[in-house]
């Protein structure tokens, strides 16, 4: 399928569809919401979550216009060429020192979601990125209120070339993916999501999860520069994940705990 085909041929998404396949009595999703355009589908549910939503709500958007990344930065996606989602959560049952982790479940879910459907050789990128072939495909963004935590993701589905948001960003288009049909991607990521979260809330200490993470994890064993908030750097081999999902760097003066920043790979 060329480009041009590609960025006509964009269905919707079926919210009737996602309802009916995802809401189930004891389920975690209550409510599954499609939105033609949104700014933001964090920024939506936290404000939600600051009007006391129940946890179970996710929210999708056709496209968004104002996303928000890590550390302040913004994107924005063509209509119908990426699944940007939001869903709203209540972990209450989790320390919130514990809470690091959520990000990195989701992205256990949205890399697992894309080997499994797409056929593509998803990695993550500690603590936000999965990776194709060494380049971004989907992001995530957790972000809090109370009790309450957002957690966000957008992968690349059929963005061309010319729609990327930077050069080292790659779609499932372009990686020649088995699938790129949203609908089914979106329920993919969406179950294995459910299914991780209410095993960790359930047993919040469990080693399955660190275990599992490092198995999809691509920053483990690299040589890496972490930039950190406020300009500063470090630089070592990442070693592990702590309890908390912070990455442990080994330098030349120890082991140093790395909570938030941009990690690059060195090699």
């Amino acid at each position: 399928m060329s480009e041009a085909r590609a960025a006509a041929g964009r269905p919707p998404l079926d919210a009737a569809a996602l309802r009916e396949r995802l809401v189930q009595p004891g389920g975690l999703w209550r409510e599954i919401q499609v939105r033609p355009e949104t700014g933001s589908t964090n920024a939506d549910l936290l404000a939600e979550a600051r009007s006391g939503a129940a946890e179970g709500l996710v929210l999708v958007a056709e496209a968004q216009t104002a996303g928000r990344g890590r550390l302040g930065r913004s994107w924005t996606s063509p209509p119908r060429a990426a699944l940007t989602c939001s869903v709203l959560l209540r972990p209450d049952r989790v320390r919130p020192a514990q809470r690091g982790w959520l990000p990195l479940l989701t992205g256990i879910a949205v890399a697992a979601a894309l080997h499994d459907e797409a056929a593509v050789d998803a990695r993550l990128k500690w603590p936000n990125d999965v990776l194709v072939g060494g380049r971004k495909i989907a992001g995530i963004l957790a972000e809090a209120h109370g009790d309450a935590v957002v957690a966000g993701f957008g992968v690349n589905v059929t963005l061309t070339e010319a729609e990327l948001p930077v050069p080292t960003a790659t779609s499932l288009l372009l990686a020649g993916a088995a699938c790129t049909d949203r609908q089914q991607l979106l329920e993919a990521v969406l179950t294995r999501l459910a299914g991780g979260y209410r095993a960790w809330t359930a047993d919040p200490d469990a080693a399955s999860l660190s275990a599992e993470y490092l198995a999809w994890c691509a920053t483990i064993g690299q040589p890496v520069r972490a930039e950190l908030p406020g300009g500063g750097q470090l630089s070592g081999t990442a070693v592990d994940v702590d309890t908390t999902g912070r990455l442990a760097v080994q330098t030349p003066s120890g082991v140093q705990l790395v909570g938030a920043g941009d990690i690059v790979h060195l090699r």
